[in-house]
């Protein structure tokens, strides 16, 4: 059997990287045609691929790639994934609502609601039903699906509005008629039956949103909470207890349009990175300025940037200089100085100087617009907590109903007036009303994914979020994350005083010139800023982790360590290796160079550690993290000289990349719960592995978006504390927020169920615990996280070794 591995991207584009119905389907229909064993999906080095196990005696490759193909081209065209705004949610209980109602729709796959996003994802099959009669299921609920125009973002802030202050006068309506009919019939001898007008009016205010909902609801045959706020106070009323029954609706429509006010709050945070972008740009096209919508903007187009605009677009600078203020993106404090040649971001603000860049990137490809679709695709995705409350709901809710069914049928059985049993069951429908258990989690997640992003840390989702805050070990790797990934040469050693330095560097720098390696790339430097003269050279062969080697003249040149030195039988004298020693211990990372069978001299490099590393880590212990760990494919001198510098638990050297992926496994099975941060790019297996993968340099960095869990925008170790603190600040508000959820509901019914407690104190209760839950999410839009000075040194360095060469 042969194993091959699909680029699902390239067999489903921009579908998701994630194993569902349509990759299931696609395997399926693989797995059914002979010759094929089995085929399954896979993420690997953060891409999304399909591995096919088959026999290539009854199957060729080709084939199974144009059987992928067309298997990928009938899946598109027959299911789709959508992401659906939604307008006019004002409880957690709509989205379970919708989900309900959308999901017994023939053809729909999967669906999933979320209150505090305000969106709906959905996948469904065309053949069976279409987007139309989705859309029509949730109006139908008296809910709106809105287009993602700005001028629909536009006349849905003027809805929201209108729709708060609507509500809000309503509420208060309610509240003045009811306080008039109660202090008429109490203290100024009002007969019932004009206080009785004052209540119905409190009735009709107070409860006609909820009853307009309630109403949608029941004919789909879902109970929700506006069915059940209306039941409960059409009982009270029934029963003649109408101040009660219209406290009930004054206190239920108040809150939600208080919560409803609230929640926005978060929203807007995220809603504000849409607005980062202007909408117009100023181009150079064919010698003739112009403005121009920024959706026409093309890749190559020549883009003018004056003092204190946005930039309009990704691109290359081509003219001018500037200070660049990338905080919308980065999170970075200071402006950036940009010359030509460097990168500038959409969203970010020019300084004082005028710019002109080439556009390299599409409107909406920018890191911006991916920033942004990361962050909606983040919100709709359940973080492990909400999971828990969405299946205790799914059992709570029955047991509820059933217990309320018994208190009012049971009691009177056994002599307890109905009235008094009635009155009983309808506290309990309030008092067990999860409302803010639905509101717990997402109101935090929601909160902190703003406040990330508008710190420049990218989170992918709720689960990155919490667990990035449980996880107490932090896995480094070195080059680029440590340090700062520009090593420089520092010392030229060579075995014969008749061979000068400038003959060894200009030999090594003719090999390495064809090498991409940080390493490659200081000693071709070095030469360049000798002004040496190279040598010719033949086609380089790199050995991972090992060396390079190419022909130069009539000999062969080896770069590389001692291991990659004895597996060609080039002799290392004891000399040698004493001065490679020596080197090392001074944090230098070192290579043989050799000509033929002989060893010519030793280059050696430094690549400094980052300014804020050693504060990072003490930083870092500060919050409580406890192990810090450093894998480098480094040896184990300059690995034990650098960790030595920025304090750290434990160092694992000489690493090839697959062991890096079995250290990050071994660490999970010791720790459960790990944190990896690397560059996203040579790091992206063990990344991959560990519970959260952290990428450094987001913004100009591809790969670092789409394989990291986390991503750090700006190239600054210093966010990682900051980033850690957040997700532990929302993991405590989840906690906080479940504690004071689950506590109301563990207090109200029980006292319901034996009348302790009335409908008005189980009203107050409830909204004030909802209230309460998002007040205390909000929190989380004001986090600064903690100074990294004062912090302890770290502990006395571990050095463990992998002799993997």
């Amino acid at each position: 059997m042969t194993t091959t591995q699909l680029d699902l991207n390239l067999i489903l584009p921009g579908h998701p990287l994630e194993n569902d119905a349509c990759v299931s389907r696609i395997n399926d229909t693989l797995a059914q045609r002979r010759g094929v064993e089995k085929a399954h999906f896979k993420k690997t080095n953060g891409k999304a691929e399909l591995c096919v196990h088959y026999d290539p005696d009854l199957l060729s490759l080709d084939a199974i790639k144009r059987v992928a193909k067309e298997a990928g081209a009938e899946v598109r065209e027959r299911y789709r994934h959508e992401t659906l705004r939604l307008s006019g949610l004002h409880c957690a209980d709509c989205a379970t609502s919708i989900e309900g109602v959308t999901q017994r729709l023939e053809g729909v796959l999967a669906v999933s609601a979320n209150y505090a996003a305000e969106k709906m994802s959905v996948t469904y099959d065309r053949r069976k039903v279409g987007r139309a009669q989705i859309v029509k299921e949730v109006e139908s609920l008296g809910y709106q699906v809105k287009e993602t125009d700005a001028e629909a973002d536009k006349d849905e802030h003027a809805r929201k509005v209108l729709g708060l202050s609507l509500g809000l006068f309503l509420s208060l309506s309610a509240g003045t008629a009811l306080l008039i009919g109660w202090l008429g019939e109490t203290f100024f001898s009002l007969p019932f039956a004009g206080a009785l007008i004052f209540y119905v009016i409190a009735y009709i205010t107070g409860g006609y949103d909820a009853s307009k909902h309630a109403v949608r609801a029941a004919l789909k045959g879902r109970f929700d909470i506006d069915s059940l706020m209306v039941v409960a106070a059409l009982g009270a009323a029934s029963l003649g207890e109408w101040p009660e029954g219209a406290l009930l609706l004054f206190l239920f429509s108040l809150g939600h349009a208080l919560e409803h006010y609230a929640m926005d709050r978060a929203r807007n945070a995220i809603r504000a990175l849409a607005d980062l972008t202007p909408k117009t740009a100023r181009l150079r096209r064919n010698g003739v300025e112009q403005e121009l919508p920024v959706s026409e903007l093309r890749i190559g187009d020549t883009v003018i940037v004056r003092p204190g605009e946005r930039i309009p677009a990704d691109g290359e600078v081509v003219e001018g200089s500037s200070a660049v203020d990338q905080a919308p993106i980065t999170g970075e404090s200071i402006p950036v100085e940009k010359n030509v040649g460097d990168t500038v971001f959409a969203g970010t603000i020019n300084g004082d100087g005028s710019l002109i860049f080439r556009s390299t990137k599409n409107p909406e490809d920018s890191t911006l617009s991916r920033v942004i679709e990361m962050v909606e695709q983040a919100q709709t995705a359940k973080s492990p907590t909400q999971r828990f409350t969405d299946r205790f709901q799914r059992y709570f809710t029955p047991v509820i109903l059933i217990t309320t069914v018994l208190l009012i049928a049971l009691p009177p059985l056994f002599g307890v007036p109905f009235d008094k049993s009635f009155i009983r069951a309808m506290t309990l429908l309030v008092a067990a009303s999860p409302c803010a258990l639905g509101l717990a989690t997402p109101s935090a997640v929601l909160s902190g994914i703003a406040r990330a992003a508008r710190s420049g840390v990218l989170i992918k989702g709720g689960v990155h979020l919490e667990n990035a805050g449980m996880a107490q070990v932090v896995v480094f790797d070195k080059t680029g994350t440590l340090t700062a990934g520009k090593p420089k040469v520092t010392d030229l050693w060579t075995v014969q005083d008749s061979q000068s330095s400038d003959e060894l560097l200009a030999l090594a720098a003719a090999v390495e010139a064809k090498s991409a390696h940080p390493l490659a790339k200081a000693i071709v430097q070095a030469a360049e800023e000798k002004g040496l003269k190279l040598p010719d050279t033949g086609d380089l062969e790199a050995y991972n982790g090992k060396g390079v080697i190419a022909p130069v003249a009539s000999k062969v040149v080896r770069i590389g360590n001692s291991g990659f030195m004895s597996e060609a039988g080039v002799f290392v004298s004891e000399a040698a290796m004493q001065q490679l020693r020596q080197l090392e211990s001074q944090g230098k990372t070192s290579v043989f160079v050799s000509y033929g069978d002989e060893l010519v001299g030793i280059i050696a490099m430094r690549d400094e550690a980052r300014e804020a590393a050693r504060s990072t880590i003490a930083a870092l212990k500060n919050l409580g993290v406890r192990h810090t760990v450093m894998l480098t494919g480094d040896n184990s001198l300059v690995a034990e000289a650098i960790g030595t510098e920025l304090g750290l638990d434990e160092i694992r050297a000489e690493l090839l990349p697959e062991d890096k992926l079995l250290a990050i496994k071994e660490l999970k099975e010791r720790y459960d719960k790990i944190i990896m941060i690397g560059d996203g790019v040579n790091d992206a297996p063990a990344m991959v592995e560990s519970t959260v993968g952290i990428a450094m340099g987001g913004a100009g960095t591809d790969v670092a978006l789409e394989t990291a869990d986390i991503a750090l925008m700006a190239d600054d170790l210093s966010k990682l504390p900051y980033a850690i603190s957040l997700s532990r600040a929302s993991r405590r508000m989840i906690v906080q927020n479940l504690a004071i959820s689950l506590g109301v509901i563990a207090f109200l019914v029980p006292s319901a169920i034996f009348g302790l407690v009335g409908i008005s104190i189980a009203i107050v209760f409830h909204e004030g615990s909802t209230l309460v839950v998002v007040a205390n999410a909000l929190r989380l839009l004001g986090f600064k996280g903690r100074e990294s000075a004062g912090a302890r040194p770290g502990k006395p360095v571990t050095v463990q070794v992998d002799t993997a060469n």
